[in-house]
C-alpha cells in the first residue's frame, strides 16, 4: 500500500481522535486522550508539551519549526511523531530515546544530517525522510530494499559507545564456614550465554550487530567466566561446535573437565547441521572434583515412555526437545577441610544437574511436566548409583547432595518453582491447564494428599529480594534462572549480587545483550559449604545468614 507521507490528509482515520464517546460523556466519565496535533505555521512549541508524557501520537507537521527540544526525549510513550514539512536543519540526539515510536516522519525538512542515536529505535517501522539534502550515504541506504531497517542498523553500529562499563556486581555474604567438621566449600555458576544463531537483530533490534556477533561475545563471555572462577560451571545454550571448538579447550586450560550433549533434535540432522544446535554443558575443577558418570535426560523420550495415551503428553510435551545433563561426581580428599581419617573411608558423591527448560509461556504445563520429569529420573540416578558402589563404599542416597541449576524459563511464583522448592505441587495446579497428566505421573503422585511430590530437600540460592532479575531483554525482565541445593547438606556461604540498577538506568540501558553484557542473562554464582555425611550434625533445613 502506498502512502503519501508529504502532506496532511483529513480523511486519515489515525488522526481522527475520540476522545470520549456521548455514552461515557454522559455517563460522568472523564475523557482520555493521547493523541495531539498542532498545526498551522507554528513557529514555537511551548515546553509545557514535553511534560505530557502519555503521549502516544504527536503531529507537529505543516508548521514553521527551526529546531525540536532535547525535551522531547521525554515523551517516551509515542507510537507516531510526524514532523513533516517544517524548516528543521537538524535533529536532536534525544529522538533516540523514544524507543516505543513505530512511525516517524521527516519528510520535507532540511535536514543535511540523521542524529545516530535514531539507530536506537528498534521497533520503528515507518520512517519518512523524502525532500530533505541528506548526505547521499544516508539516501542509498534507505533506497535499498528494507531501506528503514538496514538504515537503522548502520546508524546504531556507527554509534559511538558512551556509556562505561557496568560496576563489578557485589558480592554478599551470607553465613560463616563451620571449621568444626570436615567440609568442602566450592562456588557454582549458572548462565544462560545466549548462543550464536538466537543472537539476531530481529530479536535484540536495540543492540549493535557487531556487539551480537559471537566472535565478539565470546571472549567477553570467556573472560567473564574466568573472572568468576567457579569451580561447577552449569552452562545453556552452548552450541555443539563452540563447546568442542571454543569452550572445551579454552577451560581445558584453567584446569576443567566438561561434558556436554545437545537438543535431541540433534539426532535427526546431518553432521553439519548437527554443530550448530545448542545444549547443556557442565564443566567441573579437576583438582576439587572427579567424574563417576554422565547422564542424559531427554524430556521428548520420556514424555513418549509415559504417554500413557494422554493425548496431551503426545501433542504438547513430546514435540519440545529440550533437554537435562546430570554429572555424578566424587569430591576428591584434598578438597575436604580440615582432613581426617573418616574423609578417606566413605564416597561423597555430589550429583550436578543442568537443564534448559521449554520457553514459552503458553506452555507452562509443558514447563512443570518436564521439570517433574526431571526430578524422577535424577532420583532413578541416585537409586542406580547406589547399587553400584563397591562394598564398604556405598553412600545412603537420602544424603546425596543435589545442586540443580539451570534456565528453567519460569517465574518464582510459577508451578514449576513451587514444585522445585516445596517439593510438592497439587494436582489441579493452574499450570497445567486443566489438562490430564494425572495418568502420565503416577509414579509422582501422593494418594495420602492427592499432590505430586518429589524426595529432594531443594532450596533456591538466589531470592527476589537479591536478584530482581535474571533474564534482562526490552520485553521482558524477570527470574528464570536458579541454583537448587540440597538444603540438608549443603549452606550458602555468599553470592553474587545483581547488576547495578543505578547502571542499567542512568545508561539507558533498555536491554541486554550490550556492548558491555554479552548475553541477556545474567550469570549466577554461589558460594557452598559441602558437608562430609559422615560428620553431618542431624539436618535442621536452616540457613544462617549472618
Amino acid at each position: 500500500m502506498t502512502r503519501n507521507k508529504d502532506k496532511y490528509n483529513e480523511n486519515n482515520h489515525r488522526r481522527q481522535q475520540i476522545f470520549i464517546s456521548p455514552e461515557d460523556l454522559a455517563a460522568g466519565k472523564k475523557p482520555q486522550w493521547s493523541g495531539l496535533e498542532i498545526t498551522g505555521y507554528v513557529r514555537n512549541i511551548s515546553p509545557q508539551l514535553w511534560a505530557f508524557e502519555h503521549l502516544t501520537t504527536l503531529y507537529l507537521n505543516e508548521n514553521m519549526l527551526l529546531r525540536l527540544s532535547s525535551d522531547i526525549g521525554m515523551l517516551t510513550n509515542l507510537r507516531v511523531l510526524d514532523v513533516s514539512s517544517n524548516k528543521l536543519r537538524s535533529l536532536p540526539a534525544e529522538l533516540g530515546e523514544l524507543i516505543n515510536l513505530r512511525e516517524l516522519l521527516l519528510n520535507n525538512n532540511f535536514l543535511r544530517a540523521l542524529p545516530h542515536e535514531i539507530g536506537k529505535l528498534f521497533h520503528l517501522q515507518v520512517l519518512g525522510l523524502h525532500g530533505n539534502p541528506l548526505q547521499k550515504e544516508i539516501i542509498s541506504i534507505y533506497n535499498e530494499p528494507n531501506g528503514t531497517q538496514k538504515l537503522l542498523t548502520y546508524l546504531l553500529d556507527n554509534l559511538t559507545i558512551t556509556a562505561p562499563p557496568p560496576p563489578q556486581r557485589p558480592w554478599i555474604p551470607l553465613a560463616r564456614p563451620n571449621k568444626q567438621r570436615p567440609a568442602c566449600i566450592f562456588t557454582v555458576m549458572c548462565y544462560n550465554v545466549l548462543c550464536d544463531k538466537y543472537a539476531t537483530r530481529q530479536m535484540y533490534g536495540y543492540c549493535p550487530s557487531w556487539a551480537l556477533e559471537w566472535d565478539y561475545r565470546k571472549k567477553a563471555i570467556i573472560d567473564e567466566i574466568r573472572h568468576y572462577s567457579a569451580d561447577i560451571i552449569s552452562l545453556q545454550e552452548i552450541e555443539t561446535d563452540q563447546f568442542y571448538n571454543f569452550f572445551k579447550p579454552e577451560l581445558k586450560n584453567d584446569g576443567f573437565e566438561g561434558i556436554f550433549s545437545p537438543k535431541s533434535r540433534a539426532k535427526t540432522m546431518s553432521e553439519n547441521e548437527r554443530k550448530y544446535v545448542d545444549g547443556c554443558a557442565i564443566f567441573f575443577r579437576s583438582s576439587k572434583f572427579s567424574l563417576i558418570k554422565e547422564h542424559l535426560i531427554e524430556f521428548n523420550q520420556l514424555a513418549m515412555a509415559n504417554a500413557e495415551g494422554s493425548d496431551d503428553m503426545l501433542n504438547r510435551v513430546m514435540p519440545k526437545d529440550n533437554i537435562g545433563l546430570a554429572a555424578l561426581l566424587k569430591v576428591k580428599e584434598n578438597a575436604w577441610e580440615p582432613m581426617s581419617p573418616e574423609v578417606t573411608q566413605i564416597s561423597q558423591p555430589i550429583l550436578v544437574c543442568t537443564a534448559h527448560i521449554h520457553w514459552d509461556p503458553e506452555f507452562c504445563d509443558v514447563k512443570l511436566i518436564q521439570t517433574m520429569m526431571l526430578s524422577n529420573e535424577l532420583k532413578t540416578i541416585i537409586d542406580e548409583a547406589n547399587c553400584s558402589f563397591r562394598p564398604g563404599h556405598k553412600f545412603d542416597s537420602n544424603s546425596v547432595q543435589l545442586l540443580l541449576c539451570g534456565d528453567f524459563n519460569s517465574l518464582p511464583n510459577s508451578g514449576v518453582i513451587e514444585f522445585l522448592g516445596s517439593g510438592r505441587v497439587a494436582m489441579d495446579h493452574m499450570d497445567f491447564k486443566e489438562r490430564l497428566y494425572k495418568s502420565c505421573l503416577q509414579r509422582l503422585l501422593s494418594n495420602e494428599t492427592n499432590e505430586f511430590t518429589h524426595g529432594f530437600k531443594l532450596a533456591s540460592a538466589y531470592s527476589e529480594d537479591i536478584m530482581p532479575y535474571t533474564n534482562y531483554t526490552h520485553d521482558f525482565k524477570g527470574i528464570i534462572d536458579y541454583i537448587f541445593y540440597t538444603k540438608t547438606g549443603m549452606v550458602p556461604l555468599g553470592l553474587l549480587g545483581p547488576v547495578s540498577q543505578d547502571w542499567l538506568r542512568e545508561n539507558k540501558v533498555f536491554g541486554c545483550p550490550h556492548p558491555h553484557i554479552p548475553s541477556d542473562h545474567f550469570p549466577l554464582l554461589v558460594e557452598l559449604e559441602l558437608t562430609h555425611t559422615a560428620s553431618q550434625q542431624p539436618p535442621n533445613g536452616l540457613i544462617n545468614r549472618r
